[in-house]
């Protein structure tokens, strides 16, 4: 007669075995390029699908959103591992914001919060301490990198700023907006707090810091997030001047962002978030960031709604309450505002001059939400 310790065993392994047939044998995500946190993060998840649900998993680099959506649109790629520009192609702006992206029905999986932050780091020797010092301060801000200005004007208006209030100095790009801090071009500019050139700027002689951005300061966060509804309160407990023992609260949202398009079949997406929901000791470790998809760290109150067959997970998993489904019922209800406003937009003739289309566009957009009650933040 076998033992208990061996039917225990053989049930286990019986489980496991239904468990694995769950998730196809093969899934295809895409992410930033090679190398990119977003990449490694999916990387170390995809390797404990295949450890602990046979499933193989490529991960295809891209090096723009644009291309990072494509093969989900096209249904090549089942999710993606996406940064800020998911909330852009939500709404339909930048450079979704033409004939052939408009707002898309995106839905979200999980997402990282790790210990870092997003925000304007300043240069010491400017003598601002609060981001209200830095009216009349040069901004940095980069030529055609839309996510990254947004950024900055919500930071600034947390302090009460306008782009009115400051001197904005354009650079060609990232690096070479970082090289004006230490320059001394420009005062401060937007980057994670774990940044290589936010270190940089650091160990230079005009030194940096991160202004905080208090979670109690309701009035300065709702102006923030008038600019940035996908930023939110966060205590950052690693970077530039920032450790466990000493935090500052900044606002970060989260990256990456693994999510899908609503069309994918809410099993499937059950089957994928559950599994990296119990596979969370298997990835944690695997790349610098991957801790920050554990449950607790989910912002279930987000910029982009969650799929169906995540929330079905979430609420499997105890954290899904009447709250977040009622958050997540005005997102879809906004997405539906915008389809309705594409599809009416598209039926007009619109000028086929990309310009020409962009700006009509933004005005059919803006009409729409403000006539459904909702904020447009984007002009």
């Amino acid at each position: 007669m076998a033992s208990r310790t061996t039917i225990g065993a053989l049930a286990l392994a019986a489980a496991f075995s239904v468990q694995a047939q769950k998730l196809p044998a093969t899934l295809t995500f895409t992410a930033y390029d090679t190398g990119s946190s977003g990449f490694n993060i999916a990387v170390a998840v995809g390797k404990t699908l295949k450890d602990r649900h046979g499933t193989d998993v490529r991960v295809l680099p891209a090096g723009n959103d644009v291309a990072r959506l494509a093969p989900l649109k096209a249904g090549r790629a089942q999710a993606s591992a996406m940064g800020i520009g998911v909330y852009f192609a939500q709404e339909g702006v930048f450079e979704f914001g033409v004939k052939d992206w408009g707002p898309q029905p995106l839905r979200l999986i999980l997402a990282s919060s790790a210990c870092n932050a997003i925000s304007l780091g300043v240069a010491k020797d400017t003598g601002v301490r609060q981001i209200k010092d830095l009216k009349g301060k040069r901004i940095g801000m980069v030529v055609g990198s839309p996510a990254l200005n947004q950024n900055a004007f919500a930071v600034l208006a947390f302090g009460g700023l306008t782009r009115d209030d400051v001197k904005l100095v354009e650079f060609s790009s990232y690096g070479a907006m970082w090289k004006g801090i230490i320059n001394n071009e420009v005062d401060a500019a937007i980057a994670s707090t774990i940044s290589g050139q936010a270190k940089e700027a650091e160990a230079s002689p005009r030194g940096l810091l991160y202004p905080p951005t208090p979670a109690a300061d309701r009035e300065g966060w709702a102006r923030l997030n008038k600019f940035g509804p996908y930023y939110a309160p966060h205590k950052a407990t690693c970077g530039v001047g920032i450790t466990a023992a000493s935090p500052v609260e900044l606002p970060n949202y989260p990256y990456p962002i693994f999510m899908a398009y609503a069309s994918q079949p809410a099993e499937l997406v059950y089957n994928l978030a559950k599994a990296m929901i119990n596979g969370y000791d298997g990835y944690k470790d695997g790349a610098p960031g991957a801790d920050g998809l554990e449950l607790k760290r989910q912002i279930l109150t987000w910029a982009l709604p969650y799929h169906a067959g995540t929330v079905r997970a979430l609420k499997e998993a105890g954290v899904w309450k009447a709250e977040h489904d009622a958050h997540n019922q005005r997102l879809l209800k906004r997405q539906a505002t915008l389809a309705g406003a594409w599809s009416a937009y598209l039926k007009s003739n619109p000028a086929d001059d990309a310009a020409a289309f962009r700006k009509g566009w933004m005005s059919a957009r803006n009409a729409a939400l403000r006539k459904g009650g909702m904020d447009t933040i984007f002009e």
